[in-house]
């Protein structure tokens, strides 16, 4: 990922274990994702690991604190393309504390039942997270949150 903007990703569920929803957040800027939703997370910092990025952008976005689970990793390479300059990597994450809000960069917070992937693929995705959307169903499907 050498170059590329190397950005964290959180799949909050409500259990690591058995996990039945999923936290998505609707974005309120930049204007040509405004509306749109995504997996709530950022970009790292200078010095900071993915895991440290996903806690300090989950407290500053959401408020809350997790505990990370499995990666849900592409079927290739080691991160899920977002545009020509950024990639992203996301974990699993089981909400600890903290009640979930809208603090920035979103507007709307929103728990997705998990056991319906129609309803998951109802709402407009940032079209780079489809793929991940997709994958983490597979995943949850199967049992296989680690």
């Amino acid at each position: 990922m050498t170059g590329l903007i190397s950005v964290a990703g959180a799949a909050v569920v409500d259990s690591l274990d058995n996990p039945k929803r999923l936290l998505v957040a609707r974005r309120s800027a930049p204007p040509q994702f405004a509306g749109m939703w995504e997996f709530p997370g950022g970009k790292l910092e200078a010095g900071e690991s993915f895991e440290e990025a996903l806690h300090r952008e989950l407290l500053e976005e959401l408020g809350i604190t997790v505990r990370l689970g499995s990666e849900v990793e592409p079927d290739t390479g080691s991160a899920w393309p977002l545009n020509e300059r950024a990639a992203m990597r996301v974990w699993f994450a089981e909400l600890l504390d903290g009640e979930p809000r809208p603090l920035q960069d979103h507007n709307e917070l929103c728990w997705v039942p998990l056991g319906n992937p129609e309803e998951a693929f109802a709402l407009p995705w940032i079209p780079a997270d489809l793929p991940i959307v997709r994958a983490l169903l597979e995943r949850v499907a199967s049992g296989l949150l680690g």
